[in-house]
């Protein structure tokens, strides 16, 4: 594969994977001193990629549950924050500036905060009450997030008698570093193809639904716009009839991300729309790809994690064919805002 270290990742993922012990200590720790509700609260990209886990939270827990950005948080309040709350926040830099106020602002509610970081003695990681570390670099951290946040979610609904496949799922997402890598390697090709073909594509409408929509966003917002300066429109699936489709033309590019959950039948209504009316439709379908090891059950829930991991193949090839490497920034971090 173009650019890409196989171990680098694998060790990345199975770090991730390696916090499962300390995740459950924590999380038992909670529950037993009486959890109300939980947060997940961080800024941009980091907070984006704690949606699947909240959704995984919506559907199969009674348990409250809010993703709040964290300089919202801090202007507005939350009636429910408070002392039986958990806040969980994610930032791979573990420096980012709104987050690591907004962990002083819970921790004054009474709240219990855990950080994820990539790095251990940063402002973040000393500012909350747990810390997690696992490094890891924008190429490989939205895996490494996915994966944590499962971890600690399945452990959740587990400690609630909300999940019986608890047992199951946490020895099927052993399987997961290699299960990506042979993702990874199978979309390759197609990869390279999409980047030769739209490295001077302006703009892409990228559509998607339930579990995957953050996903969607995230890679319109945070790779495509943020990492190579291509205007997007990411939009709900089923917000695309309502406004969005008057956008579309013969020459329209069209990136859907089609998973396999209960909300399928809402990204096969855009396909059958966009294949009617665009020459430029490019579908990503998790049914596509064989995932040695996960269970039908599981393949449901982890296709954000899927989709990241065969986006990032996208993102390499449209570096080299665009020649605009993904590191380069205009303003973020360059200057004041």
């Amino acid at each position: 594969m173009y650019n890409f270290d196989v171990e680098r990742y694998l060790s990345i993922q199975n770090g991730a994977l390696s916090l499962k012990d300390e995740f459950d200590q924590v999380i038992d720790s909670l529950i037993e001193n009486g959890l109300e509700n939980v947060f997940f609260v961080g800024t941009g990209g980091a907070a984006i990629l704690m949606q699947p886990a909240e959704y995984i939270l919506k559907t199969y827990s009674t348990l409250p549950v809010f993703t709040e950005i964290s300089s919202e948080l801090m202007l507005m309040g939350h009636q429910h924050l408070g002392e039986h709350s958990l806040v969980i926040l994610p930032s791979l830099s573990g420096t980012t500036k709104e987050t690591v106020e907004a962990a002083a602002f819970c921790k004054e509610k009474g709240a219990v905060t855990i950080s994820l970081v990539g790095h251990a003695s940063t402002p973040l990681a000393n500012g909350t009450d747990y810390t997690f570390v696992n490094y890891a670099a924008d190429d490989t951290s939205c895996e490494s997030f996915y994966i944590q946040s499962y971890l600690l979610v399945f452990r959740l609904l587990y400690k609630q008698n909300e999940f019986p496949d608890y047992q199951q799922f946490v020895e099927e997402l052993r399987h997961l570093p290699t299960v990506l890598l042979s993702v990874k390697e199978a979309i390759e090709p197609r990869a390279a193809e999409f980047a030769c073909k739209h490295k001077e594509t302006p703009y892409h409408i990228l559509s998607g639904a339930g579990i995957d929509w953050g996903q969607t966003y995230y890679y319109g917002m945070c790779i495509l716009e943020e990492m190579q300066w291509i205007k997007t429109r990411p939009v709900h699936a089923s917000d695309f009839f309502h406004g969005t489709l008057e956008l579309v033309e013969e020459d329209t590019s069209i990136i859907l991300l089609k998973g396999e959950d209960l909300t399928r039948p809402l990204t096969e209504r855009v396909e059958r729309f966009a294949e009617h009316y665009s020459k430029e439709l490019t579908v990503f379908d998790t049914k596509d790809y064989r995932l040695a090891g996960i269970s039908n059950g599981l393949r449901s829930l982890i296709s954000p994690i899927v989709f990241a991991a065969l986006l990032e193949r996208v993102s390499c090839h449209l570096e080299e064919q665009r020649k605009h490497p993904l590191t380069t920034r205009r303003y973020y971090k360059k200057v004041p805002f």
